[in-house]
């Protein structure tokens, strides 16, 4: 119940804090939070698919797909008004993978540190919740990717920023981020790579919390915010004061993929991927991602288990 209700607290708690009281209503004008979810994209069987699962894999329960998932946050889940059934992006995917295999789904509400745990005992058949593929990870556990990990670059609607692609667009820019952070670490070579070059520095701008990081940006005290691509694209649906000029790999400069997480070894992870690129194929997956505006996160293909994220 705790969760539920800082979840609540995440959809309304930035918007009063910045004085935008209306601003959740605003998003529900873009964003569907009711349990009901009647605009759910679905997907018929997949023969294939179903074909692909061993026979000696079982399932957590009989004809059910049990997927685990942290609802951190929309757009990619949080709990819809009635404080109990879990939305988003990452939820519809599910549903279309559960579908694909002719399965019902049952999604369980899990805190993000019991994932690796609840997997390896068989609590639940996949992690559908933006884990992201590392080499560390796959020495346990199988992934089929499906989407991109990105993180968003984003501007007041009035700035005259148009676009950052690169170190050099963003040299001289007063830019807010969260300590501690992957976006820091990235930031902080292109810094480098800047000051190298005889650019101006980056201005790097840090703090702790959500709502202070939007009304320092919204205020002038700040050009750019640098967080994950698809908390970004809520709160300026949200907020309707923010503008995407540029998106980055979580993994720059490698790629960063995130992928629907299974145990390793198990067989699934096959059924998995070739489900996802039916998806794909048949624009199921992209109509998905399209209801929660984050199709830049779109992949082209599925893969199983790709080069993922090397140790730090």
């Amino acid at each position: 119940m705790i969760l539920r209700r800082a979840m609540l607290s995440f959809i309304l708690g930035a918007s009063v804090a910045a004085g935008l009281v209306p601003a959740a209503l605003r998003a529900q004008d873009k964003f569907d939070f009711s349990p009901e979810q009647p605009g759910r994209i679905r997907a018929g069987t997949n023969p294939d698919a179903i074909k692909a699962i061993p026979q000696s894999f079982k399932f957590a329960e009989p004809g059910v797909l049990t997927v685990g998932i942290s609802p951190g946050g929309p757009p990619l889940g949080a709990y819809a008004t009635d404080t109990r059934t879990v939305v988003g992006a990452d939820p519809d995917f599910a549903q279309l993978i559960a579908d694909s295999l002719g399965l019902k789904l049952n999604l369980v509400a899990i805190a993000w540190a019991d994932w690796p745990l609840g997997l390896t005992s068989g609590k639940y058949d996949a992690v559908i919740s933006n884990v992201g593929v590392t080499e560390q990870r796959k020495e346990k556990f199988d992934f089929s990717t499906y989407r991109l990990g990105l993180h968003g670059f984003f501007v007041r609607t009035d700035s005259k920023i148009a676009a950052i692609k690169e170190p050099a667009d963003a040299a001289g820019l007063r830019i807010i981020l969260g300590p501690g952070t992957n976006q820091e670490r990235i930031l902080l070579e292109w810094n480098k790579q800047n000051v190298a070059a005889g650019l101006k520095p980056l201005e790097l701008h840090y703090f702790d919390d959500e709502a202070s990081r939007l009304l320092a940006l919204a205020s002038g005290r700040a050009d750019v915010i640098v967080q994950p691509h698809a908390q970004l694209v809520f709160f300026a649906a949200r907020d309707q004061n923010l503008k995407k000029v540029g998106t980055l790999s979580a993994g720059w400069p490698l790629k960063s993929d995130v992928a629907i997480t299974t145990k390793k070894g198990n067989g699934l992870v096959d059924a998995l991927t070739l489900a996802t690129n039916t998806l794909i194929g048949n624009g199921k997956y992209r109509q998905s991602l399209a209801r929660w505006g984050i199709e830049a996160e779109a992949v082209a293909l599925s893969e199983t288990n790709p080069p993922g994220l090397p140790r730090l």
